[in-house]
């Protein structure tokens, strides 16, 4: 079993995206609704209005986790890393007397990044 070691910061990185956007859109929020001079009531009930939407925190999730997916998130590493170690099985079976060279040439040819 292959164990992998990342740091709170990458293990844990949508958490840290959408509490960061979680906490800049409530700040925004709150500042604008007092910047027009609304009281504690009039902008509580605005913010619980647009959370009930929804629509944002939708997209985060769709957009964010596909971004995140792409651009090599811990859990995609994972994926690709176990892809990689079937596949290399898969050609040492086939061709276990060639199969060293082969990988080795795939490696020059498409280096890890």
């Amino acid at each position: 079993m292959i164990k992998y070691k990342h740091g709170i910061g990458k293990k844990y990185g949508f958490l840290w995206v959408t509490l960061i956007l979680f906490s800049g859109s409530l700040l925004g929020h709150w500042y604008f609704g007092f910047a027009t001079n609304q009281s504690w009531q009039e902008n509580l009930r605005d913010t619980f209005e647009n959370w009930q939407s929804e629509f944002l925190q939708l997209m985060w999730q769709v957009a964010g986790l596909t971004f995140l997916w792409y651009v090599g998130s811990p859990q995609s590493k994972e994926e690709e890393e176990r892809n990689d170690e079937m596949l290399q099985w898969i050609i040492k079976k086939i061709d276990p007397e060639n199969a060293q060279k082969f990988l080795k040439e795939m490696e020059n040819k498409f280096p890890k990044k």
